[in-house]
């Protein structure tokens, strides 16, 4: 009877907008006002200490284990939890356990290779043909994502305002769409570095394809261990929400470091306008080790390490379509998912849940994602004086 009672306020302070609970007991309550916009069905009760230790943990592992099903949008269930003051995803009282961090080299290189080693068929399956993790920049609304993906590696190419001939590296370097671009069609002599021995293995193979022996390198190793090489430019994508809180001082020092005097650095990463967080499901379950820093946060890092800021934009609609775009590919080839990760139910809600619920922490605002452009320097002291260069 308590339990029952814990989630009908738990349920009616928890979105904005009207739902429907069919509880373990065969009975149902609607909350709020209007068209029911999802309903919720509950199996079986979740312990309410669980509920209390960590709401996003408890809810998200009920889900893997399939005691809750949604009928109706997850990712627009989300953006409702946010839209509420009182929602367990913005209640304190429901977040008092995070996983442990630690961001030692061994740590963060164990944190990389536990996500991005599953395996490259799987990520294959519903990512785009260029490989690319991250953000992708749609110029219109219904660009595909390949389309998508191209023009982020342009985007953020183009912001450096880059010169054939001189070197750049890219930091947490993926699947190498970026720096192989760079390399064949911008003429840079390109280094790119990575924790992941799956990533690194096939972007060796692609500079062996394309031939970019003598202008590309890939290499296994932790961003913090390159000594004293410099570069004209630097990439980074995806990349400082790995490093953790602790670390991003440091992250920013090794960009001042690296980078030849009036170099110009691009970096990119999911970031939140209203300060850092960590979140404890993903935590535990996608990227051991995640945190999403500050914008403000970042910007103290960028200039107490004797960096400036030319440029920053945002392009949080934009992670908002493409993990819309994932999500698709991976329900639409399920099957494809099953037959190279065996039929594994609590691994496939997992994945397709992380990939709703993160869609609507974009589209809600949590979450954001930005570029800074930055320079060793005066801000931009080599770059065109206005904007218009990015777009040529």
């Amino acid at each position: 009877m308590f339990e029952k009672t814990f989630f009908k306020t738990f349920f009616k302070h928890g979105f904005n907008e009207p739902i429907q609970v069919n509880y373990w007991d065969g009975k149902s309550e609607k909350y709020g006002e209007g068209e029911t916009k999802a309903t919720i069905t509950m199996k079986e009760p979740i312990p309410i200490k669980d509920i209390r230790k960590n709401a996003s943990i408890a809810l998200g592992e009920a889900y893997m284990d399939g005691k809750i099903d949604v009928d109706g949008s997850i990712e627009d269930l989300i953006v409702s939890a946010y839209q509420k003051s009182t929602s367990f995803i913005r209640d304190h009282k429901y977040i008092n356990f995070l996983p442990k961090q630690n961001h030692n080299e061994s740590t963060s290189k164990k944190d990389i290779q536990s996500h991005y080693d599953i395996g490259n068929d799987f990520y294959k399956i519903w990512l785009d043909k260029t490989m690319t993790y991250s953000c992708a920049y749609f110029e219109n609304p219904d660009d595909d994502l390949y389309d998508a993906q191209m023009q982020k590696v342009h985007h953020i190419i183009k912001k450096l305002d880059p010169k054939p001939g001189r070197t750049l590296l890219d930091i947490g370097c993926g699947w190498g769409t970026l720096m192989l671009t760079a390399a064949k069609e911008y003429g840079l002599k390109v280094v790119g570095v990575t924790l992941s021995q799956e990533q690194c293995d096939y972007v060796n193979a692609q500079i062996e394809k394309f031939g970019l022996q003598d202008q590309a390198e890939v290499r296994l190793q932790d961003y913090r261990q390159l000594g004293d090489e410099h570069f004209d430019y630097i990439t980074s994508v995806g990349m400082f929400e790995h490093v953790g809180k602790e670390n991003l001082n440091e992250y920013f020092s090794c960009i001042n470091k690296y980078l030849k005097d009036h170099g110009v650095a691009l970096i990119h990463g999911i970031t939140r306008q209203q300060g850092g967080a960590y979140n404890g499901w993903i935590n535990k379950y996608i990227f051991p080790g995640g945190y999403v820093p500050g914008m403000t946060e970042n910007l103290d890092h960028i200039i107490n390490n004797g960096l400036q800021i030319y440029d920053l934009e945002s392009l949080r609609r934009h992670y908002q379509y493409t993990l819309e775009h994932w999500d698709k590919n991976f329900n639409d080839h399920i099957d494809k998912v099953k037959e190279v990760m065996g039929d594994d139910e609590r691994f496939l809600r997992m994945w397709d849940l992380y990939l709703k619920t993160c869609a609507g922490s974009f589209k809600a605002g949590n979450i954001d994602v930005m570029q800074y452009l930055i320079s060793k320097g005066p801000s931009g002291q080599e770059l065109p004086i206005t904007r218009d260069y990015m777009y040529k």
